[in-house]
């Protein structure tokens, strides 16, 4: 756990790193770099006797709303002011809606890696983008298109499972809608995807079950249109920071599935059976 220490070295180190012509405040003459406690404390609405007991660990842990203001007027990123949450003895700030944004090393991740089949997926598991061999595998699934709807609507793409991984697999997604749901509980669209997949029994038994299972690596057979069964390895992993899903197929090296996924990308994109 954060100590108070931290929280007065943060606070004091962030009010030094912001300059006046931030925040609107002339340069002047200072003593010292940064703003100044009068200035932070008016501000951020607090009184300047606090501010300063604050920095030097000596006030009891302050509320939620001050350790926010301070943050809003340090102007701190949000890694920055969930630290300082943290430090404070608070719990960091709950985001408002689930990550869509895909940062340029995924983007070059996806270019550069043509012999992997990848997609990348929200949270909540509605799909952002896929490249090429993601597409000749699975055929044309569209940005929006959610993984969870897919499959209880029957939609996804046909998979021959094996004993227990579609269970297993099920599991994993409507406990990763939970968890998207606690996390982003303000997000219309994770909200409008549990409502409509509340209208199929399957789903909503195992949301009544409550049971938390994690993604794990696996094979899977896919049937494509144009070769037979494919099987490949699945791997589902996280951007640091993204909260984003990255899923890659890929074939063992030397096999008759390696192969056969090699024809499927040099094939390009065909209409895949669904369900």
């Amino acid at each position: 756990m954060a100590e108070r220490g931290d929280f007065a070295a943060l606070l004091r180190a962030w009010r030094e790193r912001l300059q006046p012509a931030a925040v609107g405040f002339p340069a002047g003459n200072r003593r010292t770099s940064g703003l100044r406690r009068e200035e932070v404390a008016l501000l951020a609405g607090v009184s300047v006797d606090y501010l300063v007991r604050l920095e030097q660990g000596r006030a009891d842990r302050p509320s939620v709303q001050v350790v926010a203001s301070l943050a809003r007027v340090l102007q701190l990123s949000d890694l920055e002011r969930d630290q300082l949450h943290l430090a404070a003895g608070l719990p960091a700030p709950l985001p408002t809606a689930v990550p869509t944004l895909i940062p340029a090393s995924v983007q070059r991740l996806l270019a550069r890696l043509p012999d992997v089949a990848v997609g990348v997926w929200t949270a909540h598991w509605t799909l952002l983008t896929a490249n090429a061999a993601w597409r000749s595998l699975l055929g044309e699934i569209s940005p929006g298109t959610n993984l969870v709807l897919a499959h209880f609507a029957g939609r996804e793409p046909e998979v021959v499972w094996a004993d227990g991984d579609r269970e297993r697999h099920e599991r994993a997604l409507v406990s990763d809608l939970r968890t998207a749901l606690i996390r982003y509980p303000d997000d219309p669209a994770v909200q409008a995807v549990l409502a409509q997949c509340q209208s199929f029994d399957r789903f909503q038994q195992l949301w009544a079950e409550g049971t938390v299972v994690e993604h794990r690596f696996q094979s899977k057979t896919f049937v494509h249109p144009l070769v037979g069964q494919v099987t490949l390895d699945c791997d589902v992993f996280t951007a640091i920071g993204t909260d984003l899903r990255i899923v890659a197929y890929t074939a063992e090296p030397g096999t008759e599935d390696a192969s056969r996924f090699d024809l499927i990308r040099t094939l390009g994109t065909v209409e895949v059976a669904r369900g």
